[in-house]
């Protein structure tokens, strides 16, 4: 038997676990689905999806543990950073979840939008800071000074990642096709996409009635063209990444508000598949926002990926220091780039 810590982040494409020895090496990776509980398919009532969502969290979890060679009795901490951790009785769910399978002996779960600022992963010599996630979802969170922490949560239900760009890119595609608004490239990225003949063919893949015509492939898959369009100087595209930079950038504003940062020089951690993108533009309108508000915060890029932050708060629950020794242990024993990967 070795005592081992377990990190998990999860969010509604994927559900990534570690587990590592507490000299910071990892020895088990695991990747399932959606673990997300407020993530409802369409027709599903959301106590029905709790448990799909919790198996996933499962999933990857056992994977991570048999790869390592451990068993929960052998975590001496764990920490999970859920998307879906919101209400004081999404946490109540989760932590009894968790501890009802044994997963660590000490246990913490947060919401998925605080893993990345843990200083290690930014590079920081403070624990403070504000951080914009975006993958297939989206979400905010900050870490002030005394330790304050706010999430964004449902707030920001109206702006959110990839699905939320492609669905934006729909409506761009449908108005310019009637005429309402100006004509955009992104026509042909849509119809490569959906290897249609026509906006119509699309339309109505979209929004059929019978099972046999429906699309099912996901709106998520159309926001790398958007980014790559806008790039390319498309104006609709352009118009519509700077809009929601802008809007990713309000809730940013907000979360240093509410903690007492805003105005302060602090880290401004921007991560997420869809940030990941080479075009800056996003990363760009997200700056100007905050920066209209708060000069002094400096935008940063994770040193690791928001799982590895989380690793590194689980590490620090079962009394273990982070410093460069353990980094330098650690990062040989990383999962392969394709593990994190959300955005295609």
């Amino acid at each position: 038997m070795r005592s081992c810590v377990l990190a998990v982040d999860g969010g509604n494409t994927k559900t990534l676990a570690l587990v590592a020895t507490l000299d910071g090496q990892i020895r088990g990776y695991g990747r399932a689905g959606c673990g997300d509980i407020y993530h409802i398919p369409p027709g599903e009532q959301a106590s029905a999806h709790e448990p799909a969502a919790l198996g996933e969290i499962e999933r990857a979890v056992e994977a991570a543990l048999r790869q390592a060679d451990c068993h929960p009795t052998d975590l001496e901490a764990a920490v999970f950073n859920m998307a879906g951790a919101d209400w004081p009785e999404d946490f109540a769910l989760l932590e009894a979840a968790m501890r009802a399978r044994g997963y660590g002996q000490r246990l913490l779960v947060q919401n998925d939008a605080l893993g990345v600022l843990h200083p290690a992963c930014i590079g920081s010599t403070t624990n403070s800071g504000v951080s914009v996630i975006c993958g297939t979802g989206a979400a905010t969170g900050a870490r002030g000074p005394d330790g304050r922490t706010w999430h964004s949560s449902h707030w920001q239900d109206s702006v959110q990642g990839a699905g939320h760009l492609g669905q934006q890119v729909l409506t761009a595609v449908f108005h310019a096709e009637l005429g309402i608004s100006p004509p955009t490239t992104l026509r042909e990225r849509v119809l490569a996409y959906f290897d249609a003949r026509s906006v119509e063919e699309v339309l109505h893949r979209l929004t059929a009635r019978l099972p046999q015509e429906q699309e099912t492939r996901p709106l998520s898959g159309l926001a790398a063209a958007l980014l790559d369009e806008a790039e390319a100087g498309d104006g609709v595209a352009r118009r519509l990444v700077r809009k929601h930079g802008s809007a990713l950038g309000d809730f940013a504003n907000v979360a240093a508000q509410r903690v007492g940062l805003e105005g302060q020089s602090f880290p401004l951690v921007l991560a997420g598949g869809v940030l990941r993108h080479p075009s800056p533009l996003l990363a760009e309108a997200i700056i100007a926002r905050v920066h209209s508000r708060s000069p002094q915060a400096q935008p940063t890029r994770p040193r690791f990926e928001p799982v590895v932050g989380v690793l590194f708060s689980a590490l620090e629950l079962a009394d273990q220091r982070i410093d460069e020794q353990l980094i330098s242990r650690l990062l040989p024993t990383l999962p392969p780039a394709s593990f994190f990967d959300t955005l295609g």
